[in-house]
């Protein structure tokens, strides 16, 4: 789902507690939902923690090497193990 079509889902109370819990406000989330701003990596990782994973950093952020970075988590967790 892309962060427009998620944040279209939320009234305007849900969409300001949104912007809260990821440190940001309406107007940035609306810039990064239209492609006027990029996410940076951090606003992209609570977006989608905060989306329960409906928008995630791979819809924000194609140009970052994500699958790397999540293999790398499940690895550090496995060798913890």
């Amino acid at each position: 789902m892309t962060l427009i079509e998620f944040m279209r889902s939320l009234d305007a109370v849900s969409l300001e507690a949104l912007a809260k819990r990821c440190d940001t406000s309406v107007g940035q989330l609306k810039q990064v939902a239209y492609n006027v701003r990029r996410a940076n990596p951090a606003l992209a990782i609570k977006l989608e923690r905060e989306s329960g994973r409906e928008v995630t950093c791979e819809e924000l952020r194609p140009d970052v090497d994500w699958a790397y970075l999540r293999n790398t988590a499940t690895e550090t967790k496995q060798s913890a193990a």
